[in-house]
């Protein structure tokens, strides 16, 4: 039988946790301060420990320090003193869950069947580990090399509790891949997975995308609808290109993530859920609260265990391992047996990918396609010796064009102005001047100056690829990483500052 510990000072709330969690199935155990605490501890080392921070005798923030190392024993905090400080303190030292006084009860037993079941989440975290060093992957990611195993370790640490965590990096580095893995070894594994890109759905749609609608709510409204949220109950939500959420909805967000409940689109009834959210972007988190894209209060409640993603450039040993898993992948879907060749992967390795993952998954895919035989050479693949760019200079303002050189052309076209409709992509064609950004030369490179600031340099990137792709959004955003949706907003911004 499972084993509990509740530390509670106060005796009533203390003989009334004990009874919920014995009707789970639970033995139980009680403290009434720190000291008695490390004493029921090691009488019996508890499954899952109860913990309130306000103790007479010290901060319960102490505990952590003798029960992380039991990894078998989950702690959740259940108080009404804490403050979102001390809360996220506490969850990054490794706080399974946290419940406000008074108690969802509801909610307590789903965290407590959770915990019955961490045994086996453990499992699975033993069972990536050993494939790490066998085959290179974890989980649904790919790579041996250190900055990737750091990761791993960061995701082992957050998957087995219910923590909100932060997913940054670069298009393409594949931060939806980590969310699905952080899913696949927690406790929530059998429950849905589900993703909302919050940059490529209406602002006028997402509340009822998120939280659903009832029936005539609003025009078009002919059904009821449940939304992810409720779809997701005992899952995990993963919110993409987070700082795109409108900011009116971005409030209701951080009710939700605080409560645990929403009410649909047109209705006052309350319903309580379980969802772990997995949120990501590819801005600088600090930097999109500072230009009002992210309101702070909801980057703090979501930054509770963030995670930063390389590019591929910084760890290109890795393209090998992953072209050969994209290969492989291709190879079983169309009962094929083509291979790359040693100069291929030599050049794939050499490549600095601006695209990063998305980017040589796509080369390998075109060059599955445009192979005549059974194997892959260079000219196949959408790379080329002048097309691999040298190791960037340290000093670069910015990663995605790191590789620049100072051959400065014309300005690409307004933006939001579509091009004839003869207009080929091409990097040399001269539009007529605009302000701003200057276009790709015809090596595909830019010059960007030391100094300049990050939101200049994507202005600058956008356009110059814009014009490289010949006005083509849709192909501009793939080149980029982004959503059509995205770009629109992108441009769109762009012309409303002239």
């Amino acid at each position: 039988m499972a084993h509990a510990l509740i530390v509670e000072d106060d005796e009533n709330s203390a003989e009334m946790l004990a009874e919920l969690v014995s009707a789970e199935g639970f033995s139980t155990a009680t403290a009434g301060s720190l000291h008695d605490a490390y004493r029921q501890y090691a009488f019996r080392q508890p499954d899952v420990v109860l913990l309130d921070l306000s103790l007479p005798d010290g901060s319960g923030i102490e505990l952590f320090d003798r029960v992380e190392r039991n990894e078998a024993c989950e702690i959740v905090l259940i108080t009404g003193h804490a403050t979102l400080e001390t809360s996220i303190q506490a969850l990054r030292l490794g706080a399974a869950d946290y419940l406000l006084k008074p108690v969802n009860v509801p909610r307590l037993r789903q965290i407590l069947a959770r915990a019955n079941g961490s045994s086996e989440a453990r499992g699975r975290l033993a069972s990536e580990r050993v494939h790490v060093d066998a085959e290179g992957r974890f989980g649904r990611l790919w790579g041996k090399s250190p900055a990737m195993r750091e990761i791993y370790h960061q995701i082992a640490r957050v998957a087995p509790t219910a923590v909100t965590a932060l997913i940054t990096g670069e298009s393409g580095t594949g931060k939806e891949v980590v969310a699905e893995t952080i899913h696949d070894l927690s406790k929530r594994a059998k429950a849905p997975f589900l993703a909302i890109n919050c940059g490529s759905i209406s602002p006028q749609l997402i509340e009822s995308e998120l939280f659903g609608h009832e029936k005539g709510s609003f025009t078009g409204a002919l059904r009821q609808h449940r939304g992810f949220f409720e779809r997701a109950d005992g899952g995990t939500l993963f919110l993409d290109e987070i700082t795109e959420m409108p900011m009116e909805l971005q409030v209701k967000l951080l009710r939700v993530l605080e409560t645990g409940s929403f009410v649909r689109v047109g209705s006052d009834a309350v319903i309580n859920v379980d969802v772990r959210i997995v949120a990501a972007t590819n801005r600088p988190p600090g930097e999109a609260v500072s230009n009002g894209k992210l309101r702070e209060d909801l980057y703090y409640r979501l930054n509770v265990f963030p995670i930063e993603l390389p590019p591929l450039r910084d760890r290109l040993e890795d393209v090998p391992l992953l072209a050969e898993h994209f290969l492989a992948g291709l190879n079983e879907r169309e009962g094929a047996h083509k291979r790359l060749s040693e100069n291929a992967l030599r050049a794939l390795a050499e490549y600095r990918w601006p695209g990063n993952v998305r980017e040589l998954r796509n080369a390998v895919h075109r060059g599955f396609i445009l192979a005549e035989g059974d194997v892959i050479e260079v000219a196949n693949l959408p790379i080329g010796a002048a097309s691999i760019a040298p190791e960037p200079p340290p000093a670069a303002a910015s990663d995605a064009m790191a590789a620049a050189r100072p051959e400065a052309q014309s300005s690409p076209p307004v933006p939001g102005v579509a091009p004839s409709p003869g207009s080929a992509p091409s990097a040399t064609r001269t539009p007529a001047p605009a302000a701003h950004a200057p276009a790709a030369n015809n090596h595909g490179r830019l010059d960007i100056a030391v100094g300049t600031s990050i939101a200049e340099a994507e202005r600058t990137l956008i356009l110059a690829t814009v014009e490289h792709c010949g006005g083509h959004r849709e192909r501009a955003a793939a080149m980029l990483g982004i959503s059509a949706k995205t770009l629109y907003n992108r441009l769109k911004g762009y012309a409303e500052e002239k």
